[in-house]
């Protein structure tokens, strides 16, 4: 039976399924079937694979090259006594490891989501009777029962059906519920549509109906799911590769440089002891021990930033994958639109009438479409029609007005709302006496209404446009008055709406007498036309505009949703999707839509070289999905993937960002993500790249202002090397320097506001490096002024006659100075801090004072003499220091002007 389970059980009628199944589909499975199928299955339920254990987890952050720099400068400076020293540096690495730990967990968390989004309970038949049954005992074969509410508990091939209605958006993307019939289709039916099936997790809107499991637990559509999450790549982060990539490169250049300076120092019969202690100083220097620290503070504040703009980052790394991000593929329902049903056309009368307004707030007006006379007869009949047709509500809470009921009905009610019409008021006057629910068969709802004062009976139907014409020989003129029929003309107007992707629906009535009943056989005969409303899920208003933002800054958008190619093309024309991304192989309709049947017909070859050019997919299945980001991703692209769905929830895993919904989205997208949108808002995305990119551009300033310094450091103890001379800064020395100009000076930048325009560059190439050959040159310069001035201040002080303590101590000095000059240099890379503004980041001069008033308590305070081997300094001594730091100040200031680094 293991190889039914797999079958494409759509192309099979449901009861030769249930033949198939060994299953009698009016009695359903005995007892002891059952247990031999629960013990032969197993459980219904989503097992998913053995995670890593939380001890695994916690140990892989140490499982990184800078992480070892950190771990081999704390061991050096614990050799060398530094016991305080030791303790900070091996704080830093915990610090960092348990953030991570904490930071990292969303696999595990996604597939307990997915077990969690199988349904508690069951209706079942058992040897002929109907009982409830907790959901995990359900077995292949089991005739489930389904009605309006439920939860669908396995994947089912449908036995029977009646007004059955299921929202399937969290598996298919698609915004409306489906209206399901049993009949066979072709084996190659994608997802979306096969409505002969309801699948796992999916929720019956109404109706009921009644079908054989075909598959439970694992081999349902949502264990699937549940597998291609598995299987989903866990991707290195941009920043974490360069950062990898980087502190390997600097990893094997510090121990080449120690190495050379003893086995310099040795060939220069100095004592092996004596040089290996200037080895372990300039290792010491060169390791840039605020580093890791730094990161983590800055992607942590850049995640506090992005809270306030409604940016949930659930990964640290993730802030800065959004300012490198190249392409934002974005699901369409309730985050390019509102995810509200909004009527927006009507055609009555002869005539075309516009519908202001969104969603299902009651605010804007029906006016003319051709700015003519007001509206007549047949359009509040049109309405009143939409109204009393209907068995939905709206209603307000938190301030938001929310649909109770199907959503295409509650647009009907705010379309007659704003034309004056009163729900209340308009069912009090034409009390609902009969009716007949939609049945995809007839294609058409009806009720029957008493007539105000007691004139009779009226029916008002509404239904697919076809079906209500073939009803209708006569229409409804603009003044009231029933004239002939003129069907091109409707048939005309519906495909106007239909290519703008509007869902449209045609209303009808007729007049009964007072003991007048509603029958099937002739309810729809003898009906007068009355007019269309087209409706669509419309785009929101500021999604356009963060759209064409992305595009300027260089970042394609691509819409890939589970719902209709037209509707998908329609929204995507309004958004803007035409632009750049179109190769101009529409034939004239606009930007090309690839449909998740031609996304099957490609290989991974074919698929990778056209996705780039397709901005709009449609009808697209999970797998699909994934796929289509892995082929971004293998054309070289930082790929974030939005989605709410658990549809979405393997591509999101698999992109470089996922990026889930907060008020839509279901716990499993949400947990997949690394990103969480709390108001569903696609703009909230573009100010998130743009917080990222600020985020990256403090990344790299700091990186930038720290490493010359430990250059610097480890090219003076060279230097002294070479030169047979004393070392000019002792490793004790170098830890002072080091630690604390990375917390009061460097830590400072993590504030730096954005700077004007960082939306108009285009995204960083994913194999740029993280510092650019201009910033690499720049880095170079600050680092031999750090040299000469260090190491000519110490030897100048020392042939004046200083102490070597005095001497160690101007040099220290030389350090600090420049690196609080370059600071200020360091705010930006091509402006001046003049035209930045001193007081646009106070925390840069609040860390030059604290860092100032340290150097004095270094200089001056007698314990710092004995812990530092410092001594106090002259007024002249100083001079000399604060020259240094200007001359250094003006060198990259003129290199800022006549240089363009390449950031």
């Amino acid at each position: 039976m293991e190889t039914l389970l797999n079958k494409q059980w759509h192309h099979l009628e449901g009861r030769e399924a249930a033949r198939l199944l060994g299953t009698d589909p009016a009695r359903g499975l005995d007892a002891f079937e059952v247990e031999r199928r629960l013990k032969r299955f197993g459980e219904n339920s989503i097992s998913g694979k053995k995670g890593t254990s939380a001890l695994m987890r916690f140990l892989s952050q140490f499982h990184q090259p800078l992480v070892y720099i950190l771990i081999a400068a704390g061991a050096v400076t614990a050799f060398l006594g530094e016991w305080i020293d030791a303790g900070v540096i091996f704080g830093v690495v915990l610090v960092n490891a348990v953030v991570g730990h904490f930071q990292e967990s969303k696999a595990v968390r996604a597939l307990d989501s997915l077990s969690a989004n199988l349904s508690a309970d069951a209706r079942v038949l058992r040897a002929g009777k109907a009982v409830r049954i907790p959901a995990r005992e359900v077995v292949p074969g089991d005739v489930v029962l389904l009605r309006s509410g439920d939860k669908v508990p396995a994947d089912l091939r449908l036995l029977s059906e009646k007004e059955l209605r299921i929202d399937e958006s969290m598996l298919t993307g698609e915004s409306l519920p489906v209206d399901k019939d049993g009949a066979p289709l072709p084996p190659d039916t994608v997802l979306a549509e096969r409505l002969g099936m309801a699948y796992a997790g999916t929720l019956v809107s109404s109706g009921q109906g009644a079908g054989v499991a075909v598959a439970t637990g694992d081999h349902t559509e949502i264990g699937r799911i549940s597998g291609l999450i598995d299987a989903a790549d866990e991707l290195q982060t941009p920043l974490t590769r360069k950062i990898a990539r980087f502190s390997r490169v600097l990893l094997i250049a510090i121990l080449g440089l120690a190495a050379v300076s003893f086995v310099l120092g040795v060939l220069r019969d100095k004592p092996a002891t004596e040089m290996f202690m200037a080895a372990v100083a300039l290792a010491v220097g060169a390791i840039p021990e605020g580093l890791p620290a730094a990161v983590t503070i800055i992607l942590a504040l850049g995640v506090s930033r992005m809270a306030g703009r409604k940016a949930i980052i659930r990964k640290l790394p993730a802030v800065e994958t959004l300012g490198g991000t190249t392409v934002i593929c974005s699901d369409k329902t309730g985050t390019l639109t509102e995810n509200q049903m909004t009527v927006q056309e009507i055609y009555c009368g002869g005539r075309a009438y516009a519908v202001s307004g969104q969603g299902y707030a009651p605010e804007g007006e029906v006016v003319p479409a051709d700015g003519g006379d007001g509206p007549g007869e047949a359009l509040a009949e049109c309405l009143r029609a939409g109204l009393l047709c209907n068995d939905a509500a709206i209603a307000a809470r938190d301030g938001r007005h929310r649909v109770e009921g199907d959503p295409t009905e509650g647009a009907l009610l705010v379309s007659a709302g704003k034309y004056g019409l009163d729900r209340d008021r308009e069912r009090d006057a034409f009390p609902r006496v009969d009716e007949l629910p939609f049945e995809s068969e007839w294609q058409y709802m009806a009720t029957l209404h008493d007539a105000p004062g007691g004139e009779g009976r009226v029916v008002y139907l509404k239904g697919a446009v076809e079906r209500v014409l073939d009803c209708c020989g006569e229409a409804l003129s603009p003044s009231g008055a029933v004239g002939a029929l003129d069907a091109e003309a409707v048939i005309r107007a519906q495909r106007a709406m239909a290519e703008q992707g509007l869902r449209v629906l045609a209303f009808a009535r007729k007049s009964l007498p007072g003991d007048g009943r509603l029958e099937r056989s002739d309810s729809c005969m003898g009906m007068v036309f009355l007019g269309l409303q087209g409706m669509i899920d419309p785009p929101r208003k500021e999604a356009g505009a963060a759209i064409a933002a992305c595009l300027h800054a260089g970042i394609k958008v691509k819409m890939i949703t589970g719902d209709h190619a037209l509707t998908a093309q329609a929204i995507g024309l309004r958004l803007g999707l035409g632009g750049a991304d179109c190769d101009g192989a529409d034939g004239g309709l606009g930007c090309p839509v690839m449909t998740g049947r031609e996304i099957a017909e490609l290989d991974d070859a074919e698929l990778i070289e056209r996705a780039p050019g397709i901005p709009v997919f449609a009808r697209v299945s999970p797998e699909q999905k994934l796929r289509l980001v892995t082929a971004l991703q293998k054309n070289g692209e930082i790929c974030a993937m939005t989605g709410d769905g658990v549809n979405d929830a393997p591509a999101l895993k698999q992109a470089d960002i996922g990026v889930a919904m907060g008020v839509s989205g279901t716990e499993v997208a949400r947990e997949a993500a690394d990103m969480v949108l709390t108001d569903d808002n696609f703009a909230t995305i573009e100010a998130a790249v743009e917080e990222g990119r600020g985020v990256f551009a403090n990344l790299v300033k700091f990186i930038a202002w720290t490493l010359p310094t430990n250059a610097g450091e480890g090219l003076v103890i060279l230097a002294a090397v070479l030169f047979g001379a004393a070392l000019p800064i002792l490793p004790v020395q170098i830890l002072w320097i080091n630690m604390t100009t990375a917390g009061c000076l460097g830590m400072t930048l993590a504030f730096e506001p954005m700077e004007p325009g960082i939306m108009d560059r285009p995204p960083r190439r994913p194999d740029r490096p993280l510092l650019g050959r201009s910033i690499l040159r720049r880095m170079a310069v600050v680092s031999l002024l750090l040299l000469v001035c260090a190491f000519g201040m110490f030897q100048w002080e020392l042939a004046g006659g200083a102490s070597m303590e005095a001497a160690r101590t101007v040099a220290v000095n030389v350090f600090v100075t420049i690196e609080a000059f370059y600071l200020l240099n360091a705010r930006s890379f091509t402006r001046s801090p003049l035209a930045l503004g001193l007081g646009t980041n106070k925390w840069v001069l609040g860390g030059v004072g604290v860092m100032l008033l340290l150097q004095l308590f270094y200089t001056y305070v007698p314990v710092m003499h004995r812990l530092f081997a410092s001594a106090p300094l002259g007024p002249w001594q100083w001079a000399r220091v604060v020259g240094c730091g200007l001359a250094a100040y003006a060198v990259v200031e003129f290199d800022k002007k006549y240089a363009s680094p390449d950031i």
